[in-house]
C-alpha cells in the first residue's frame, strides 16, 4: 500500500485526483491538503511515500516545497501550464500531468510510482537480508538491535520505540524509514502506529493481534489499511 497525499489549492482539481486514487488499490489516500503548508503538517502526521503537488500555489509553490524537504517522498506534480515540466524532472519527479488530469495520464503516472516504489523496497530487503540486525542511535549511543529480539515497534511522531524482550530502544526516524530496513518475510507493519515481529505473534482476535510480552499477555490493534495484508500472510501460513 503506497499511502499518499494530494496537495492543490483548487478545491475541484483536489476532488478529481482523490476520484482518480479510490479506483487504483494500490494507493491510498491519507490527506487532502490545499497548500504546502498543510502538506508540511501531513507529511509529519502521516508516513508518506507519494505526493501529487500542484506547482502553482500560494505562499509556496509546489517546487519551491519539494526544495525544502530534506527527504522528500516520490512526487508527481500536476499544473496547467507545461512550461513547469523541465523544473519538476530537475527535482528528480516521477512524472509530470498537465490539468485537465483524465485517469488514463493519471494511471500511466500511478503506475510509475508503483512500479519504483516496488524496486526501491526489494533492493532495500535484498541489502538487509544479509544481517541478522542492525544499528540505531539511541540516546548518544549507536545501539545493536536483533530482529529475533524485537516484539514490535511503535511510532510516535518523529520517534519509534523498538521493544525487545528485555527492554526498549528508543530512536529519533520514521516509521516508513525503519520499516523499509527490516526482512519483510519477519516483519509485518498492521498499523500506522505499530510494526510486528510475525514470529512473535500469538493469536489473532478481531482487530487485535496478541503477543508475550514480559510474560504478559500484549494485544496490539490492527489498522483498518492493512488488515488486508496480515490477513494474507496468516492464510499462507494455515495448515
Amino acid at each position: 500500500m503506497i499511502n499518499t497525499i494530494i496537495v492543490d489549492d483548487e478545491p475541484l482539481a483536489l476532488d478529481i485526483l482523490e476520484s482518480h486514487i479510490e479506483k487504483i488499490p494500490e494507493l491510498n489516500l491519507v490527506a487532502r491538503c490545499n497548500n504546502a503548508i498543510e502538506a508540511n503538517a501531513a507529511l509529519r502526521e502521516h508516513e508518506v511515500d507519494l505526493m501529487f503537488l500542484d506547482i502553482q500555489m500560494p505562499q509556496l509553490t509546489g517546487v519551491e516545497f519539494m526544495k525544502s524537504l530534506t527527504n522528500p517522498p516520490m512526487a508527481i506534480f500536476t499544473t496547467a501550464y507545461a512550461e513547469y515540466a523541465v523544473e519538476g524532472f530537475n527535482l528528480e519527479a516521477v512524472d509530470y500531468l498537465l490539468k485537465p488530469i483524465s485517469f488514463d495520464r493519471f494511471l500511466k503516472a500511478a503506475n510509475k510510482a508503483i512500479d519504483k516504489f516496488k524496486v526501491e523496497r526489494t533492493a532495500n530487503l535484498s541489502t538487509n537480508a544479509q544481517d541478522d540486525f542492525f544499528f540505531v542511535k539511541s540516546d548518544k549511543k549507536m545501539m545493536k538491535v536483533f530482529y529475533k529480539d524485537i516484539l514490535y515497534i511503535e511510532g510516535l511522531k518523529d520517534y519509534v520505540i523498538i521493544r525487545t524482550e528485555t527492554g526498549r530502544v528508543i530512536t529519533l526516524q520514521t516509521m516508513k524509514s525503519l520499516v523499509e530496513k527490516l526482512p519483510s518475510e519477519m516483519f509485518q507493519r498492521i498499523h500506522r502506529s505499530y510494526i510486528l515481529n510475525l514470529t512473535k505473534l500469538i493469536a489473532i482476535e478481531g482487530n487485535m493481534v496478541e503477543l508475550k510480552e514480559k510474560g504478559q499477555s500484549k494485544m496490539i490493534p490492527i489498522g483498518k489499511n492493512y488488515r488486508d495484508e496480515l490477513s494474507a500472510i496468516i492464510e499462507s501460513k494455515k495448515l
